[in-house]
């Protein structure tokens, strides 16, 4: 028998070798940098670093990331554990570019976090934190964006006139006529503090009497506080914590999930979802078990085991969020019949989680008041908008005019773009980055169009299932607004954020996904494999300019073009 000797095959005329493209992007991804960076000094007048060594920050972390991607696509093998990957470096590059207690109830929820670290399962506002919690606390005073806006005109270097504003950036004015600050003066005032030992402000623990959406983030606290990090390095490794837990929930979805993969990347990488799976809010996790429950939509067969893990997902949603997650009871009712695999029948799945959360929900109650000391009732009413808003009377007045009410949403949608043009709004609704405003419906919209070609096993029943889940759930949130924070017969609904939809969001995203999968034939030929891989791709990078823009707001901003800064 004879053998052939091995030789080897000569790159094809007009294709590099592999080892030649990764240098070549690792050289465009250090240019890039440079250029951002060379920008920000620009256009910004950002010199507050050395520009030699603001580079080499910025190709350190061009370093980091591409190390990143390089194991993703070199050592990590499938979708599930590539995704995750990318997951926890994007996000971790928003838990850094993201200032403390920017996220929504950030501060509340870092100082309940504390307080189970430590191993308080009780509530107690006589209860107080150390002095390094209340310094960064008391330098990080909330909101920045909505304190201050300037615009006006003033001179450049040369003398010359030239306008200037300040919307939409980080600046923060103390008192009336006070010095305009910016995030990096908050930094240097908690440090200061800390140096000189001054004495700092009682802060008591706030009214949250809830323990188990905080047990991620306390873990993370706990940690931080035995290696010995102060109040800072634990709020980070706070947030990195629930970031953990965000991408574990996400490679648990993308494992189940085989269709419309691209969808749910885009959803899971888009930066609203990774500002708040990287923040000290329960918002994390319940994001993540939003988007493994809603996979069971795309899954080939539903199993005993998935069965189980809807039960759990179910149950966290509900302890975080009680009453509005029940609509989340529909899903196993609209799954497509052959793909249920499992001993439980549907009105099983659906029955027992409900009767397991209203006991659940009854048992935190009772809970929140058996083990509650020394809070006012005064202070509960605050909190819950009693003598404020006449949540009674709103729901009244909501059933007593529904054909108004109904106008009433309908009229919010419009003026807020139905939020799917608020996608790059961060903050508590203060913090708009045009960019990632208008970019990311239109990367919802490619990864669905990514899916076309995937023959769906969509049927009319289940489709409209999902769509009247999806709008069910966006009218729920939004009543729930209406009748707890919006006064009685208001024409409008406030407090709404783009974040209460993104489940939603996903949903219909899926549902124009199988849409277009029966009505378009494909242009790009792509098979399922490549089709996910770009989808990953595009929303991987799609983030991590969503970290820098958000940086850019945050840190280096037109601060430093007002007058006197």
């Amino acid at each position: 028998m004879k053998h052939r000797s091995a030789k080897l095959t000569p790159p094809r005329p007009g294709h590099f070798p592999a080892w030649a493209g990764w240098l070549a992007g690792y050289a465009a991804a250090l240019l890039g940098s440079a250029a951002l960076v060379y920008c920000w000094r620009v256009f910004y007048s950002f010199d507050r670093l050395p520009a030699g060594k603001m580079t080499l920050y910025a190709w350190a972390i061009a370093t980091a990331l591409y190390a990143a991607a390089a194991a993703a696509v070199r050592l990590v093998r499938g979708l599930p554990g590539r995704a995750a990957l990318c997951i926890l470096v994007c996000g971790a590059l928003f838990c850094f570019a993201n200032p403390p207690f920017q996220a929504p109830d950030e501060p509340s929820h870092f100082l309940r976090s504390w307080a189970i670290s430590e191993g308080h399962f009780d509530f107690d506002y006589a209860r107080t934190y150390p002095a390094d919690v209340a310094r960064l606390i008391d330098a990080f005073p909330g909101a920045w964006v909505t304190a201050h806006t300037s615009q006006g005109m003033t001179e450049n270097e040369n003398g010359d006139p030239v306008s200037y504003s300040s919307q939409g950036y980080a600046l923060k004015q103390r008192g009336e006529g006070g010095r305009v600050e910016s995030v990096a003066d908050s930094f240097a005032a908690y440090f200061a503090a800390n140096a000189a030992d001054t004495a700092a402000p009682v802060v008591h623990e706030p009214i949250v009497v809830m323990i188990l959406p905080f047990l991620p983030q306390a873990l993370g606290i706990a940690l931080a506080r035995l290696l010995g990090f102060g109040a800072l390095g634990c709020l980070y490794a706070a947030r990195l914590a629930n970031l953990a837990v965000y991408a574990g929930l996400c490679y648990a979805a993308l494992r189940g999930c085989r269709r419309y993969q691209p969808v749910f990347l885009a959803v899971m990488l888009l930066p609203l979802s990774l500002f708040m799976a990287a923040s000290v809010s329960y918002d994390a996790s319940l994001l993540g078990f939003y988007y493994l429950v809603a996979s069971y939509y795309c899954r080939d067969e539903i199993t005993d085991r998935d069965v189980t893990w809807f039960f759990f997902a179910f149950l966290m949603m509900n302890a975080a969020k009680p009453y509005i997650n029940l609509l989340w009871l529909a899903l196993p009712l609209i799954l497509p019949r052959q793909a249920w695999k499992t001993r439980w029948k549907k009105w099983q799945v659906a029955l027992v989680p409900l009767a397991a959360a209203l006991a659940m929900t009854a048992l935190v109650e009772w809970y929140g008041g058996a083990f509650r000391y020394n809070y006012s009732a005064a202070a509960f009413d605050r909190m819950l908008g009693e003598g404020v808003v006449d949540q009674l009377g709103q729901l009244r007045f909501v059933l007593s005019n529904l054909p108004r009410y109904i106008a009433v949403m309908l009229g919010t949608l419009y003026e807020n773009q139905c939020f799917i043009g608020q996608l790059g709004t961060f903050g508590w609704m203060d913090l708009p980055v045009p960019m990632l405003n208008l970019l990311s419906p239109v990367l919802l919209v490619f990864a669905a169009a990514l899916s076309v070609h995937e023959k769906s096993s969509l049927r009319l029943w289940p489709a409209l299932g999902l769509g009247g889940l999806s709008v069910v759930y966006i009218a729920g949130a939004m009543t729930a607004m209406y009748i707890t924070y919006t006064p009685v017969g208001m024409v409008r609904i406030l407090g709404l954020q783009a974040r209460y939809f993104l489940p939603a969001f996903l949903m219909l995203t899926v549902l124009l996904a199988a849409l277009l999968s029966h009505v378009l034939a494909p242009k790009l030929a792509l098979d399922g494999q490549r089709a996910v891989r770009l989808g990953l791709g595009c929303a991987a990078g799609f983030a991590v300019l969503g970290a820098v823009l958000l940086f850019q707001h945050c840190f280096i901003g037109p601060v430093y073009l007002l007058p006197g800064q």
